[in-house]
């Protein structure tokens, strides 16, 4: 079963990383890789709109252990419903900031029907 996002920030200064994505935004630690630009800008997305879903991602996959620093694939809906995925990820020995990695439109025959599911 899908799970919600959950808060791990276990004070107001610090989160697990990647932990709770509105604490980075609360503390102005967000940004947006080159790569994730291009990649929202080939499937029609805005920074923004992305933004805009973050209170309601559901976790897909976790990546605690990725060479490049945790990372964590979630699912979003788009301003007309539609799936995104969402790769949101935090440098290797650091704590902040919270990079949006990629994002795109997850292709249907890759996924299970929710898009939760590799196929």
């Amino acid at each position: 079963m899908p799970r919600q996002w959950r808060d791990t920030t276990k004070d107001e200064n610090r989160a697990e990383p990647p932990g709770d994505l509105e604490f980075y935004f609360r503390i102005n630690q967000v940004l947006i890789s080159e790569h994730g630009y291009d990649e929202l800008a080939e499937d029609g997305l805005t920074a923004r709109e992305l933004l805009e879903g973050v209170p309601a991602v559901i976790v897909v996959e976790e990546y605690p252990n990725y060479p490049k620093g945790p990372c964590v694939l979630l699912l979003q809906k788009d301003r007309s419903g539609k799936p995104i995925h969402v790769v949101w990820g935090i440098p290797k020995g650091r704590n902040k900031p919270l990079v949006l990695v990629t994002a795109y439109r997850p292709d249907p025959e890759r996924w299970d029907e929710e898009f939760v599911r590799r196929l």
